[in-house]
């Protein structure tokens, strides 16, 4: 049903422009395309937007990401030359402590620990006693008399350790045991 009814004007309108036109259903149709074009404009605006904050959002933990990870590498690459460091000592203590002590050992122990002292007219040097046996019973050059030179006098200790020694002069003492060097190696290599 159409409802028609005539408007009346004081004055004669000027400059009207007649916007829609059409039935009611033709108005209505119109009406509902141009608030789902709106509808539509307004969602892609906002998608855009939130678009835009999830792009700023993954840069931003791809920066923290990246940052952890740049953080991290020199930790990890200290934390394992620490553990390479350890494992190395390791595997020396237990290849040394498998090796058999023989009477080159014990002398190449003694020869280092009496390298290191400098002018001492006397020198005490300490070893196990299985190990002042073994050289005695190889009779071993370091038991003979020096012949003028730096005296060198022998005493068995069960303080020492097998394969090593510990040599004492009137400035100090030299420790040569095996466990001592591991010992340094350590500390020279955890430096």
């Amino acid at each position: 049903m159409k409802a028609e009814r005539n408007i009346q004007f004081s004055t004669a309108p000027r400059d009207v422009k007649i916007v829609r036109t059409g039935t009611r259903d033709e108005l209505l149709q119109q009406d509902l395309k141009a608030s789902f074009e709106r509808g539509r404009q307004e969602g892609e605006r906002s998608l855009g937007a939130q678009l835009v904050q999830q792009r700023a959002e993954v840069m931003e933990l791809q920066t923290g990401v990246l940052s952890a990870l740049r953080d991290a590498v020199p930790q990890v690459t200290r934390e394992c030359e620490r553990v390479l460091v350890t494992l190395a000592i390791e595997a020396a203590q237990r290849l040394i402590s498998g090796l058999p002590v023989s009477p080159e050992m014990v002398e190449a122990s003694v020869k280092e620990a009496c390298a290191q002292v400098e002018d001492s007219a006397e020198l005490n040097v300490q070893l196990h006693p299985e190990d002042l046996a073994l050289l005695e019973k190889v009779n071993s050059p370091l038991l003979l008399p020096q012949g003028g030179k730096d005296r060198i006098n022998f005493h068995a200790s069960s303080q020492v350790t097998r394969g090593g020694c510990v040599v004492h002069t009137r400035f100090g003492v030299i420790d040569g045991r095996r466990e001592t060097k591991i010992e340094l190696l350590k500390n020279a290599l955890s430096a």
